[in-house]
């Protein structure tokens, strides 16, 4: 056995039998091995190990031929499953893994990307009954962009999120009309615009026409790649090897792989598998240019959804639309490009400031993660606690080549903000992930009225601000304060802060930035949004200005919210210490922001439309006219229900809610409770997250009519809310004027800027916007 040229028959004692190829004692070039359960392996061997090219027959009758490397089916292979289904791919450690085509047992194939045994990637997936989906899959099911289209001739373009329809998008139907708006779960929720079928639209003509020129292009790119990569190639990387002792119990090889061939719980028809990704967003060319019209006169139907339910329609002459849509454009272009604070990062910098905030942020947390625990001490808040490194485009000892600008990159207070995401109970590998992980940052499409830029996590759990240099200051000022107040109060309804940054390019512009909590970031659709200063002056939004994203001001707000009482007096003794806090380091002009989630009306329900509906009664213009037409629904309130908080049965899910203690409501008993949603979940009722409540709002009457009793509209809302821009340091004697004025204040009294008058105004507000029950 020590000549490897010559051929050897060998039957062991439990049954296994070899007849090959040795080199010493190991099985080593050409060999075929027969397992005492039937499996059959026959191809190449390198001391005890398949490696190289070799077939693999499994006793269910399922085969693989193809590459191996240190016992494992590992390079280019095909595998024919028992129930009939053939996969020809790449294969990584007995998985899938890499660019493959599968045919499954009932005719449907896929075409793309594999990781760890599902499909994730870009890919497409042809049903035998002529449904196709071209676009992005995430664990197996339809995640990300991607377009669906049916054997009927329907189409759906837009944002899928673990198998529904979930984001922006545009469906086309077979008699050309289009409906685009959001969709949550499966379901329309939210602003939308329904055109029948023949409006001259210019968009229209060039989604009917895109949609066949980005199949082409996408089929064109996954062939290309599959011709590429589903090429025989012979991997010789090998995994540890297996000394020839465990040929015997090689029957684990049979039970992992023999699980390949199973069909990965696919069914049969693709409205099973609608999905949706809420970080994506829908090209904002698309929907923009859906106000670009040909001919004058047409109409169009404006929608309002809650869970799949219509509640508001208002006919919409599109001539009108079209000039304002261009008005608002022009204005909102010239507005950006004053404010920006950040004007040389137009275009392509703008994409490599992302990049520099990535490599800055994982060469951070990497650095301090592993240093020791120990108690935050004086000397961390410090001018000398800080993280500095340059950037190179080649990298360095210490940092990794990299795509981007060169740059300086400085970490403020490193070891503070590490107790700070720890206290927030925020996983560093997850807060790394999320911000630098492949699928990068967001920019949101406009600056804020400070002229600062926002950048959003893909996965919406963080937000990430530029700063003013006065306002990185005062942040800097404040953090032992700050660190101290969220270390004392679980419930703080201030923003939470994770990190706070600088990236300096060359001929020295800087850019500061913080990395803060999304507190929007929820189960739940956010229906509105409002920023809540307690101030009139200047505080309203134009309408024609307004869509689903826009945050709203004091003056839109035409709600009072009625809780449960032990709910109110929770927040409000929380919003006093917070205000208390931020007196105390002589902050003013922070802001509420209130997320408001609407719950459809049980009375409604009916006219729900399931995920699968192709929405025939949308192309019917009688249907549309005999219904609702520019009128609106009265929601009824249907009742949120509390009950019981059971830990178990809510959603655990790391998060930017986790930390916070469960609140108690008096219509249970003086108990910890729960949100029971139906047709959504069970959700933990926290302090500023998930707060249930009854939105009332006075129903506007004709003068003449009669003024004895006032009518109210009452709504099921689930609140969201928490303090925000609390940067802005008090001082007498910049800009008093403007100050005086947007309060509303006695110009003659200096006195009345004072943080502790307005965090006293502050507080009055609220205690009207959210009323003591009689």
């Amino acid at each position: 056995m020590e000549d490897s040229g010559s051929i050897t028959e060998m039957v062991l004692s439990n049954g296994d039998a070899y007849v090959g190829s040795f080199k010493g004692v190991f099985p080593h070039g050409k060999g075929k091995y027969t397992w005492s359960d039937g499996s059959v392996y026959d191809g190449c061997w390198e001391e005890g190990n398949m490696s190289g090219e070799g077939r693999f027959v499994w006793p269910s009758g399922a085969s693989y031929e193809g590459d191996f490397s240190g016992g494992y089916l590992h390079g280019f292979g095909i595998f024919s499953g028992s129930d009939g289904s053939i996969y020809r791919g790449v294969w990584r450690m007995n998985t899938q893994h890499g660019i493959g085509r599968k045919q499954y047992q009932n005719s449907d194939i896929y075409d793309g990307c594999w990781k760890e045994g599902v499909r994730e990637g870009s890919g497409r997936y042809a049903w035998s009954n002529g449904n196709m989906y071209i676009g992005n899959w995430k664990d197996g099911k339809m995640c990300g962009r991607g377009v669906m289209k049916w054997f009927d001739g329907d189409l759906f373009d837009g944002c899928w999120l673990n198998g529904l329809r979930h984001g922006s998008g545009c469906y086309r139907f077979a008699d050309g009309s289009y409906y685009f708006g959001v969709w949550t779960k499966g379901l329309k929720d939210g602003h939308g615009m329904f055109y029948p079928a023949g409006s001259k639209h210019r968009f229209l003509k060039k989604c009917s026409g895109r949609y066949d020129e980005k199949r082409k292009r996408r089929l064109s790119h996954i062939s290309s790649s599959n011709s590429e990569s589903l090429k025989p190639k012979v991997k010789r990387s090998f995994s540890e090897r297996i000394s020839y002792s465990l040929l015997r119990s090689s029957g684990s090889i049979s039970q992992r792989t023999t699980s390949l061939g199973e069909d990965i719980a696919l069914g049969d028809s693709s409205r099973d598998m609608m999905t949706c990704d809420s970080s994506s967003a829908l090209s904002q060319s698309s929907l923009d240019d859906r106000t670009e019209f040909l001919e004058t006169g047409s109409v169009a139907y404006e929608r309002e959804y809650t869970q799949g339910v219509l509640i508001k329609e208002r006919i919409v002459n599109i001539s009108r639309l079209s000039r304002k849509s261009k008005q608002q454009c022009k204005f909102h272009a010239k507005e950006v490009k004053r404010k920006s604070c950040v004007d040389f990062l137009e275009g392509r910098k703008s994409y490599y400031l992302m990049l520099n905030l990535q490599l800055g942020i994982r060469y951070s947390v990497g650095k301090i993660t592993p240093v020791p625990i120990r108690e935050v001490r004086q000397s961390d808040f410090g001018d000398q606690a800080r993280i500095k490194m340059y950037f190179p485009r080649k990298g360095s000892q210490f940092t990794p080549s990299h795509h981007s600008l060169d740059f300086y990159w400085k970490d403020y207070c490193p070891m503070v903000f590490r107790y700070l995401r720890e206290l927030f109970k925020l996983d560093a590998a997850d807060y790394m992930m999320s911000i630098c992980g492949d699928d990068g940052l967001r920019e949101l499409s406009s600056p804020g009225k400070s002229g600062s830029l926002f950048y959003l996590s893909r996965d919406d759990r963080f937000v990430i601000k530029t700063l003013k240099k006065s306002e990185l200051k005062a942040l800097l000022k404040m953090l032992p304060d700050y660190y101290k107040h969220v270390k004392e109060h679980d419930n703080t309804l201030i923003t939470k802060v994770f990190g706070v940054h600088r990236i300096s390019l060359k001929r020295g512009k800087k850019v500061r930035f913080v990395v803060m909590g999304n507190m929007f970031c929820t189960e739940l659709r956010i229906h509105r949004r409002y920023d809540l200063k307690g101030s009139s002056h200047g505080r309203f939004t134009k309408k024609d200005r307004v869509d689903e994203t826009t945050t709203l001001k004091d003056l839109d707000l035409t709600y009072e919210f009625h809780m449960d009482k032990l709910l109110r007096e929770a927040l409000f003794k929380q919003l006093s210490l917070d205000c208390r806090f931020l007196e105390s380091q002589n902050i003013i002009d922070y802001s509420l922001l209130l997320g408001l989630h609407f719950r459809a009306p049980e009375n409604l329900m009916s006219l729900l439309e399931p995920p699968d509906s192709l929405h025939r009664v949308e192309t019917d213009p009688d249907h549309i006219e005999g219904g609702i037409s520019q009128g609106e629904l009265s929601i009824p309130p249907r009742g949120l229900l509390l009950v019981t908080h059971e830990p178990s049965s809510v959603n655990v899910t790391p998060g930017p809610h986790v930390r916070g203690s469960t609140l108690r409501a008096m219509s249970v008993g003086d108990q910890e409770v729960d949100l029971l949603l139906p047709g959504t979940g069970r959700l933990r009722v926290q302090l500023g997250v998930n707060m249930p409540a009854q939105a009332n709002q006075k129903v506007m009457q004709d003068e003449a009519a009669s003024v004895q009793v006032e009518l109210f509209e009452v709504y099921d809302v689930v609140l969201y809310l928490g303090i925000i821009d609390i940067l802005q340091e008090y001082n007498m004697k910049k800009k008093v004027e403007h100050t005086y004025k947007s309060l509303q204040f006695d110009p003659m009294s200096i006195s009345a800027i004072e943080p502790k008058i307005y965090s006293k105004r502050f507080l009055s507000f609220l205690e009207k916007v959210f009323p003591v029950e009689p």
